[in-house]
């Protein structure tokens, strides 16, 4: 019984892993072109006609949009001067979409204490949120949160660890 058990395992594994695949074949495309087909079932929402996005802005890897990681200096919460425009272009898309809500998280590195740096991830956090709503958006679009040292982007106890875990992180 126990063979059975692992052979008919093994025929359904087999099943699975196969059903997705198809051949390789050509098919013309609207314009008479021959093109390749490779069974592929990925989506093309993105980029098309021509490159042009058709996405999610939030998602175009060519939109300030798709920056959501605001950097800090060491135990500052002032907004570096290379993330104004991120944070602009994030302003404009919440405006422009009313409905549209985003959790800025907050975040500290490892060094201090765990109280010091759930502060210090607030007060990251309410730097861009005071940043967002001085650029028109509804401050009911937005929501706060610290972490402080708790959920660090970086393991490492280095200064190119801590230099990713100081930061803000804007959730859609």
């Amino acid at each position: 019984m126990k063979f059975q058990s692992s052979a008919w395992l093994a025929v359904v594994m087999s099943v699975l892993l196969f059903a997705g695949c198809t051949t390789t074949g050509t098919k013309e495309d609207t314009s008479g072109a021959s093109v390749e087909d490779r069974g592929s079932s990925a989506s093309t929402s993105g980029a098309r006609d021509g490159g042009a996005w058709t996405g999610n802005p939030l998602d175009n890897p060519n939109s300030l949009l798709f920056t959501k990681t605001i950097y800090f200096d060491f135990d500052q919460s002032t907004i570096r001067s290379e993330f104004v425009d991120v944070l602009r272009a994030h302003a404009a898309y919440l405006n422009g979409n009313r409905s549209v809500t985003v959790l800025v998280e907050g975040h500290a590195d490892e060094r201090g204490s765990r109280e010091y740096n759930i502060g210090l991830g607030e007060r990251r956090a309410n730097a861009v949120k005071r940043f967002l709503e001085a650029e028109g958006v509804d401050s009911t679009q937005i929501n706060t949160i610290s972490y402080g040292e708790e959920r660090p982007a970086a393991m490492g106890h280095d200064d190119v660890s801590w230099a990713e875990n100081r930061r803000a992180v804007l959730v859609y």
